[in-house]
């Protein structure tokens, strides 16, 4: 074979190797690991952003799904089997106890967490702007508004002698939720019921305890299994026809009367954006803790007609959407 035939064939048998060696290498994959079940809508948003990066489930990375539906003691046993399942990236969603799981169960595997925990006072992190270990996220405060939520309720029911509020006294805000609802109260000279419930049958409980002693509205307090449960807690409340007020726009959406608070979307989108450039190779410590700047009152004109309310101009004026 004379030398430039050799030299041909080499040539183009060496431009093969890269494409086959790429065709063989595996996808990066994610573990998500939900506290609570898969909400599709804010799947939706974490899917789509992460998209946005350059990254689409089954083209070219691969989600590894768990969800403990609720049973904060199965998490740990979840975060393992994502690992063991070598993922580039992990993600937690449905409250703290994911992320905590996540975090005492991987030192090395980056962690993009959505948490209405204080990621610093939990040890996730050492700060907000550099975490400086292998977890970061998106940090939504929702408990701290809980006495804002109490005020606009008032304005819209400023006869409601008595209000109802709805926490979940296994969570971790739960003290801080109390706290500024009963700042709150004393402040607007409001009389307030506190209720709890950590279970479908104690909503219902709690809401029809709330409707026994006449309050004449409710507020359900920011809590991962209340959202988990939205359906559930929006049925409830029109069922016994009393006014309530809702940590997000999704409980308006699903026909509840009023929100306000972060958008649990954005949350969603952003922990996309950050698994998707973590999987380009920046690292976890370099990215900030990621926490809402605005918030949106949203209003439900056609559960406020079936309620019998005519929401007052100012407050509709003031609110960030409508919905009719």
């Amino acid at each position: 074979m004379r030398r430039r035939e050799f030299i041909i064939l080499v040539g183009g048998a060496s431009a093969g190797w890269p494409l086959t060696a790429h065709a063989q290498q595996p996808r990066p994959a994610i573990g998500f690991l939900d506290g609570q079940t898969f909400d599709p809508y804010l799947m939706t948003a974490f899917r789509q952003a992460l998209n946005d990066t350059g990254y689409i489930e089954g083209r070219n990375v691969e989600i590894y799904f768990r969800s403990a539906d609720g049973q904060t003691d199965r998490l740990v046993t979840l975060a393992g089997d994502i690992v063991g399942r070598r993922v580039a990236v992990m993600v937690t969603t449905g409250g703290g106890a994911a992320a905590l799981a996540a975090y005492a169960t991987t030192t090395t595997i980056p962690i993009v967490f959505v948490t209405g925990v204080d990621p610093v006072t939990s040890g996730l992190v050492t700060s907000l702007n550099r975490p400086g270990g292998n977890a970061t996220g998106v940090y939504i405060f929702q408990q701290v508004l809980e006495g804002k939520r109490l005020g606009l309720l008032r304005e819209m029911m400023p006869g409601a002698a008595l209000i109802a509020v709805l926490l979940n006294s296994t969570n971790g805000n739960f003290q801080t939720q109390l706290r500024g609802v009963q700042d709150a109260a004393r402040a607007l000279g409001q009389q307030v019921s506190i209720l709890s419930a950590k279970s479908e049958r104690e909503i219902d409980v709690a809401i029809a305890t709330a409707t026994e002693s006449r309050a004449g509205a409710l507020l359900v307090g920011s809590d991962p299994f209340f959202n988990n449960e939205r359906d559930q807690v929006v049925a409830l409340a029109a069922r016994h026809a009393i006014p309530a007020i809702y940590e997000g726009r999704e409980f308006v959406m699903a026909g509840g009367l009023a929100s306000y608070g972060a958008s649990l979307a954005d949350a969603y989108r952003q922990a996309g954006i950050y698994a998707g450039r973590i999987l380009r190779g920046e690292k976890p410590a370099d990215l900030p803790i990621v926490q809402p700047t605005q918030f949106e009152f949203v209003i439900n004109l056609k559960t406020a007609k079936a309620l019998g309310l005519n929401v007052p101009p100012g407050l509709s004026a003031s609110a960030n959407e409508i919905i009719e």
